[in-house]
């Protein structure tokens, strides 16, 4: 039985934004949504009470908590952000429902269920799932992993569900993912810490979600060394306890803030960025001729007028590539571009692991941006230096970060601009109408 408020989904709905102001405040980063996923997942690992905090509210996180619940795991809402979960009572005949076909398929992240699944119970299954329009993202180190541990695999093309089963149990071994894939490595992890024996993974993902995964299940009893690594090592135990876990603030939202405050000129502070956790990411920003300053934890940006895009040092242009981590996350690639389009000077972005996400730049290049779409995996943006305001335009959001870049784009554009398609932006990003009101902007959600 579900306890507390209903989790809240989002809707087709649209934004009209009236743009050129400039914007002064302070905000707040939401937890982060792709560690939230992971951990939400993992919550099936146990019979016993798991409190998470620093939980975003947003579309994909409250449809994996409400699918967590049709699953017959109990679910109470502590107060914002904070939810505890019990899985005592796992109803694995759901699996078999169009309802979860429905649910599940809608939701990427319902993937992950998978591991902690096959680990506990020796069984699971999950439709093809779906979420972002961004390409194709592939399902093979998930299954290979399993199959590595044991587990028998089978795809009923008709039903869209792929099944697992282990009647053997899972066994711990060695393996090599075929890429560092982040979700596949967490799928794998989780299941791995109910094997019997050692299991290594090599070419694990080690981003600072997959990290605080790996954290989690330690508390909860697990055995995972070699964290923040690229090799993991997992000594299974028969079970795991509940713990208590919080969530570290959203890197993509904290570099989107960045970016919001370079394109509409205005100051901003970011509280509480575990700055620690955030990698290269200053840097690269910085890199655009983005000016900031660590306080503490928090992130203050100045209200700059001009930012110039640094070169290598040879004087070659600048290049923005994504890589696993630690190298630059995919995610903010499009916010990169977006506040490329009014500093001085030029950047070639290079989305390495995505082969649609550079389609936006369309829309940017309707607003006035001066950007030369190369292939489907670069773009070199000619920054503007403000000689020329964006104008604004009427738009759609084909996924959540470029949604979010788009936003930024109509924030500093002369004129009115309407952005559909919001829902994409809202499985993503909390609440961020209101937020961005709050720092001074104009922007209203119409249904």
């Amino acid at each position: 039985m579900r306890v507390g408020r209903p989790p809240k989904f989002g809707s087709m709905g649209s934004f009209i934004i009236e743009g050129g102001q400039r914007l002064q405040g302070e905000v707040v980063p939401q937890g982060a949504k792709n560690e939230a996923l992971q951990i939400l997942c993992a919550v099936m690992l146990t019979a016993e009470p798991v409190t998470i905090h620093n939980l975003p509210d947003i579309v994909d996180v409250n449809k994996l908590i409400h699918l967590l619940g049709d699953l017959g795991v109990k679910t109470q809402h502590l107060g914002p952000g904070s939810w505890r979960f019990e899985a005592d009572d796992v109803n694995l005949d759901h699996l078999k429902t169009e309802s979860f076909r429905t649910k599940g398929g809608g939701l990427r992240g319902s993937v992950m269920i998978l591991g902690p699944m096959l680990g506990r119970f020796g069984l699971g299954a999950i439709p093809r799932p779906g979420g972002d329009k961004i390409g194709r993202r592939r399902m093979d180190t998930h299954f290979i992993g399993f199959q590595k541990l044991g587990a028998e695999f089978s795809f009923d093309a008709s039903t869209g569900f792929f099944a697992a089963s282990a009647p053997d149990g899972l066994k711990g071994t060695y393996m090599l993912l075929d890429e560092a894939s982040v979700t596949g490595t967490a799928n794998v992890v989780m299941a791995a810490a109910l094997a019997e024996g050692t299991t290594t993974i090599y070419n694990a993902a080690c981003e600072p979600y997959l990290q605080q995964l790996c954290k989690m299940i330690n508390r909860m009893g697990g055995k995972i060394s070699g964290v923040g690594s690229n090799l993991l090592t997992i000594e299974g135990v028969p079970s795991l306890g509940g713990t208590e876990h919080r969530c570290l603030p959203d890197m993509i939202e904290i570099g989107s803030f960045i970016g919001l405050a370079a394109m509409t000129q205005s100051e901003i502070t970011i509280k509480d960025c575990a700055y620690d956790e955030l990698g290269v990411i200053p840097n690269v920003f910085q890199r655009l001729g983005i000016k900031m300053e660590r306080r503490g934890e928090d992130l203050h940006v100045p209200a700059q007028d001009h930012y110039e895009i640094d070169t290598f040092i040879d004087g070659s242009l600048m290049t923005v590539a994504d890589a696993p981590w630690p190298g630059f996350t995919p995610d903010l690639l499009s916010i990169v571009l977006v506040t490329s389009t009014q500093a001085r000077g030029s950047v070639l972005v290079h989305q390495k692991m995505f082969e649609s996400r550079l389609f936006f730049v369309d829309k940017l290049i309707d607003m006035g941006a001066q950007i030369i779409l190369c292939d489907p995996h670069r773009a070199t943006v000619i920054g503007l230096d403000r000689k020329s305001s964006l104008r604004g335009v009427t738009m759609t959001s084909p996924d959540i970060r470029a949604g979010v870049s788009l936003l930024i784009a109509a924030l500093s554009a002369e004129g009115k601009s309407t952005i559909h398609n919001i829902d994409q932006i809202d499985r993503g990003y909390q609440h961020i109408d209101d937020r961005l009101r709050a720092l001074g902007a104009n922007i209203v959600r119409v249904s």
